[in-house]
């Protein structure tokens, strides 16, 4: 039976760390390493799940690299980490001169596939555009040192590719889709963020939301909604409003099903009282825009977890909603706030109109819902 691998060999060392993780470190010409790692894109399936986790190569960036490399005498100390599947084996050497209580050498076996229809062992999780310089470089040669783990987890090497990129300049919007993903705890930064982020992968990619594939994210790139704008409304309320309330963090979802039921409706009756600013972009619509995301969000909290059935939730918020709509300028005419009136396209994503908008909008909505109910 005809073999569909060649088999890489080189000497390596297994380094034990804590609970039975193991590192491999071995030196390999770059040149070789397209071979049996590949780039895993970061992508979404027919059905929304995610998959892959890479961003796109910085042409510039491998460039500026390849030249260094096609100098003189180039030098790359740092190491390019590689994940493993499980067909990659590793076999000690025989002898205690080649063991410590923590490593030990031997050899690493690398499938090296001789069809690009058979997948590759390794995927890079750190250094594509090192790799990249060196295979495009005018050079015979370039041995480099690499980090390897072996795993069949694809949470796992995400996960090791947050933590090693998390402290890079990359970027925000990629490292929020990837972190739903991922159970593994994470920088202070990024583990705050963790449910909101949930959150926005839930109301961008559930069928039935309004935000559907509505939301700017590396792997829905013509969303309209920016997804910091999406993520800064999630974390208010998270942090002080109506999610707050719906948190559980014993449940596995974190309480996201139950976080829906308020968010779906709430939004969905945003879209149709609003429908002509809801389809449109930011530029031509501030409800669209983080302004408007955020001062609606605001409202949302504001009316709180309302006392009426579930069923009855589209139609309450609609009816609040229909509310401040008389007052609104989405996208023509002036806001009237407080003493003063701004023209629609003044007011932009900074923290001072922010306040104005969010402040001025719960200020109509507390004077209309109070001539309403005193009316009623």
């Amino acid at each position: 039976m005809p073999s569909f691998f060649d088999t890489l060999t080189v000497p390596a060392m297994e380094i034990r760390q804590s609970k039975g993780r193991k590192l491999y470190s071995f030196a390999v010409d770059g040149k070789k390493i397209h071979s049996f790692a590949c780039i895993s894109r970061l992508r979404r399936s027919s059905r929304a799940k995610l998959q892959g986790y890479q961003r796109p190569e910085v042409i510039a960036h491998i460039e500026e690299i390849r030249c260094y490399l096609e100098s003189p005498s180039p030098m790359l100390p740092n190491g390019i980490i590689v994940a493993f599947d499980s067909r990659v084996k590793f076999k000690p050497a025989a002898g205690a001169n080649f063991q410590t209580p923590y490593s030990r050498m031997g050899m690493l076996s690398i499938p090296v596939p001789r069809s690009t229809d058979v997948p590759k062992p390794g995927c890079i999780v750190d250094g594509q555009q090192r790799v990249a310089a060196i295979r495009d470089a005018q050079i015979k040669r370039f041995p480099v040192v690499v980090t390897a783990f072996i795993t069949d987890d694809i949470e796992h090497q995400t996960e090791q590719f947050i933590l090693v990129n998390s402290a890079k300049p990359l970027a925000k919007g990629l490292i929020y889709e990837l972190i739903p993903n991922t159970k593994t705890r994470l920088p202070t930064q990024l583990q705050k963020r963790r449910l909101s982020a949930r959150l926005l992968e839930y109301l961008n990619h559930h069928e039935d939301s309004p935000f559907h594939h509505k939301i700017q994210t590396p792997t829905t790139p013509h969303g309209p909604i920016k997804d910091n704008s999406v993520l800064r409304m999630l974390d208010n309320s998270l942090s002080d409003g109506v999610l707050y309330k719906l948190r559980r963090e014993g449940a596995p979802d974190g309480g996201i099903a139950l976080m829906s039921r308020i968010l779906f409706p709430f939004w969905h009756a945003v879209r149709e009282i609003f429908a002509d600013a809801w389809d449109l972009p930011p530029k031509k619509s501030r409800l669209t825009h983080g302004i408007g995301i955020l001062s609606l969000g605001n409202i949302m909290d504001h009316i709180g977890l309302p006392s009426v059935p579930e069923t009855d939730l589209p139609a309450f918020f609609r009816g609040q909603l229909s509310l401040l709509a008389p007052f609104c300028a989405w996208t023509s005419g002036q806001w009237h706030l407080a003493d003063q009136r701004v023209s629609w396209n003044d007011l932009q994503n900074t923290k001072q109109d922010i306040a104005q908008l969010t402040d001025g909008l719960q200020r109509l909505y507390d004077q209309v819902h109070y001539c309403t109910t005193r009316s009623t």
